[in-house]
């Protein structure tokens, strides 16, 4: 049986971000992989959150989701619709239910989510809620529990305490990860701002020269049960 792999995302693009390129690698190698995307996006850049006056931006939005998931081969996504950058006034006990359902429908080995400390609340709290759904019980499915980088957010931190341990090769998946981004024409900067499809290219670069190879993802191990 394959290994399946569930990405964990707080915002839509923080999966293309965080860990598309080895996601891409891996459903190559014959993984089966899933995304949860837990807030609705965009509703945080006004001063109040008018949901319904972002409608069609989040309609937008959603299009360009599951067009960078079908990009590298997602079997399914799953779009939650938790307050942007305000999961800190919901109960940690909701996102920790939406976790635990998917992964009880899904049963996955392999989990990627954000680092824990990030600058951005949502990510925190997302790690958090994974963590917590994934308590290492008996019958417990994922064995292995991986931290990424989100641009714009961990290394904007200070002080920065990503410290990655685990490094994937992804010169054969670049593309596609730059690809799938460039999906999300709503969500991307123009450089030198480090969401940017030059961004992500340099961050791979930096951390390919770091383990000599072209191109990297690199990783914060949580948890792995072998």
């Amino acid at each position: 049986m394959n290994k399946k792999i569930l990405i964990v995302a707080a915002h839509p693009d923080d999966e293309v971000l965080g860990c598309f390129g080895t996601v891409a690698r891996l459903i190559q190698e014959g993984y089966e992989a899933y995304t949860l995307i837990l807030g609705e996006g965009k509703t945080s850049r006004d001063a109040t959150r008018e949901v319904g006056s972002k409608k069609d931006e989040i309609a937008v939005l959603k299009g360009e989701i599951h067009q960078a998931n079908n990009h590298i081969g997602i079997k399914k996504v799953f779009i939650e619709h938790f307050p942007d950058n305000r999961f800190d006034s919901v109960d940690l006990l909701d996102i920790i239910k939406v976790i635990s359902k998917v992964k009880e429908e899904i049963k996955p080995d392999i989990i990627f989510t954000h680092f824990a400390n990030d600058l951005n609340i949502d990510h925190q709290i997302t790690y958090k809620a994974v963590i917590t759904a994934t308590r290492p019980m008996e019958n417990e499915t994922v064995k292995e529990i991986y931290s990424f980088e989100i641009l714009s957010s961990t290394e904007w931190n200070y002080p920065i305490s990503f410290a990655p341990d685990t490094y994937f090769d992804i010169s054969k998946t670049i593309d596609l990860k730059i690809d799938a981004m460039k999906s999300y024409g709503s969500e991307l900067c123009t450089y030198p701002h480090p969401r940017s499809i030059e961004g992500i290219e340099l961050n791979a670069k930096f951390q390919g020269m770091r383990v000599g190879k072209k191109y990297v993802e690199a990783f914060k191990t949580v948890r792995v049960v072998k």
